[in-house]
């Protein structure tokens, strides 16, 4: 079965990566995740494995979440 890392940042689709084993695609999860909850410039995300039916695989799905810094006057 082939599986494909998904994203969604600050209102943006994109499919990151496509892998053969469920093991890489882990690897890959991981790895954007980390990438996002470091970014300064992401407001918000969402990172998934899907399957060829785009059902979420294995319970890896995870919400980024970065509140704006109030702006001061």
């Amino acid at each position: 079965m082939k599986y494909a890392l998904i994203q969604c940042v600050n209102g943006n689709f994109s499919i990151v990566s496509e892998h053969g084993s469920l093991q890489a695609a882990r690897v890959a999860f991981h790895d954007r995740c980390k990438i996002l909850w470091n970014a300064s410039d992401v407001t918000e995300g969402f990172v998934a494995i899907v399957d060829s039916t785009l059902a979420y695989v294995d319970g890896k799905i995870e919400v980024i979440t970065h509140p704006e810094a109030e702006q001061e006057d």
